[in-house]
């Protein structure tokens, strides 16, 4: 019987279970935007999971939005994540990168001096980032213009080359959550009257594009993307049809034969049935059209859901982040049914080993 502990093969990708470590922002990279030590030793603690996503890493200076997130752009970030996927493949684990571009939710001290953030419209996101000065309210953006756009569908497609070249075994693209790819998508943002706004097929278009540009330079089997319907992260609007908008994504998606899509269900670290939409039926629509494809689940998951996820073919894959971030031996726990370690939510961003790689694991 197919459980949550069987092993999985992801497109190219062999796992050994279907327990995957989500993204988790956490602010600890070195000056240059360059993963470390802490970075090794904390990822290689956490590889028996059957697979890990990184952190959110962008995909160019213009992508940051946070302090202190590590990038794929320069060559010596490159040299500080293949490290990390060294030490990761050397325990047994296998490990993704997340391609990130914040779009609007950045500010202006975290960007190339004289610029100031880009997304599909110039009106500015209602939330806060992460700068050295704490946390401050976004800067306003600018649309991006037309011409602009094969730029960055090549800086998606530069990243994933240094990903390979970095040792990692595949990457998610970032469309989630409110920035720049679903900045796009969504109408409540989106007023462009160009080819990339208006319809449905128009607001994919730059999430499509990334992703195809993607496939082409690593391939299918080692491409993934993260989506996150209903989620309202970062200011951004519930768009007016929500069940059109994604079914057409992940049928356009599926098209490409990704090996998974990773879905956030309900609203991001908050409530699963905050907004109705029905996430089965999305699922579906994308297995119809590629079979092969994983589908992966994540948001509030505990053991018990986990387990009768993959039990009853609503899931291949189930994502857990907090309960990784406290809980390095979490494959094991959640197999023994052991109790898990609190989180210390004070050092979730920034710091040093505190709350990051001084985590306990089951005697």
């Amino acid at each position: 019987m197919t459980t949550l502990f069987s092993p999985f093969q992801a497109g190219d990708i062999t796992l050994a279970n279907r327990i995957v470590m989500a993204p988790l922002t956490r602010n600890r990279a070195l000056p240059g935007r360059v993963p470390g030590e802490l970075q090794v030793e904390y990822y290689r603690q956490r590889a028996s999971a059957g697979l890990i996503v990184t952190e959110a890493s962008q995909i160019s200076p213009e992508g940051q939005g946070y302090l202190d997130t590590p990038g794929i752009y320069s060559a010596e970030q490159v040299a500080g994540w293949r490290r990390v996927t060294d030490a990761v493949h050397a325990a047994g684990g296998r490990i993704v990168i997340q391609l990130w571009h914040v779009g609007r939710v950045s500010h202006v001290s975290l960007l190339p001096e004289g610029t100031v953030p880009v997304s599909s419209s110039a009106r500015p996101a209602d939330t806060k980032t992460y700068t050295a000065k704490g946390f401050e309210p976004v800067s306003a953006p600018r649309a991006l213009r037309t011409d602009e756009l094969p730029r960055v569908v090549a800086d998606y497609r530069a990243a994933a080359r240094n990903a390979m070249a970095a040792g990692f075994d595949g990457v998610e693209l970032h469309g989630a959550n409110g920035y720049l790819l679903e900045q796009f998508l969504r109408d409540s943002l989106n007023d462009r009257t160009d080819a990339y706004g208006g319809a449905i097929e128009n607001r994919a278009r730059l999430l499509l594009e990334a992703m195809a540009a993607v496939v082409a330079e690593i391939g299918a089997g080692r491409s993934g993307i993260r989506l996150s319907p209903v989620t309202p992260a970062n200011g951004l609007g519930q768009d007016s049809d929500a069940a059109a908008l994604y079914g057409h994504v992940v049928e356009q998606l599926a098209a490409l034969k990704p090996a998974y899509v990773h879905v956030i269900e309900g609203a991001t670290g908050g409530p699963r049935d905050a907004v109705p939409f029905d996430f089965e039926a999305l699922r579906r629509r994308f297995k119809a059209a590629h079979p092969a494809g994983a589908w992966m689940v994540n948001n509030g998951y505990d053991r018990a859901m986990a387990i009768a996820a993959v039990e009853q073919g609503r899931a291949d894959l189930v994502a857990f982040g907090k309960p990784f971030i406290s809980n390095p031996d979490l494959v094991r726990r959640l197999r023994e049914n052991a109790p898990l370690n609190e989180l210390k939510r004070e050092t979730l961003y920034g710091g040093g080993a505190a709350g990051y790689t001084d985590y306990p694991t089951l005697a």
